[in-house]
C-alpha cells in the first residue's frame, strides 16, 4: 500500500470517527462538555436544582477538530500522491 492510499483511508476513517463520536453523544450543537447538567427536583420543598454528573457531550470544537485533521490528512494524501507522480516522470 502505498502512502497516498494509506493518508486517504486515515482521512476517511477520522472523518468518519469524528462524526460518529459527535452524533453517538448527541450532536451537541455548543462547546464540549465534560459533565453534563441534570435537574433535581426536592419532593418536600418543591425545589429544582442543578447538579452535574461527570459525562462526556462532544461539541462543534470537538467536530471542527476531527474534521481539520481529516483534510490535513486527505492533503497530505493530495502531496503524497504528486510526489509518487513527479517521481514516476522522471524515471
Amino acid at each position: 500500500m502505498n502512502f497516498t492510499r494509506f493518508f486517504q483511508i486515515t482521512a476517511a476513517l477520522a472523518l468518519l470517527a469524528t462524526l460518529g463520536t459527535w452524533a453517538a453523544t448527541g450532536a451537541h450543537r455548543g462547546w464540549t462538555q465534560n459533565q453534563i447538567p441534570v435537574t433535581v427536583h426536592d419532593e418536600i420543598t418543591g425545589i429544582e436544582a442543578l447538579h452535574y454528573q461527570p459525562g462526556f457531550v462532544a461539541g462543534v470544537d470537538f467536530l471542527a477538530g476531527g474534521i481539520a485533521a481529516a483534510t490535513a490528512l486527505a492533503a497530505a494524501a493530495g502531496f503524497a500522491s504528486r510526489r509518487s507522480a513527479r517521481r514516476a516522470a522522471t524515471a
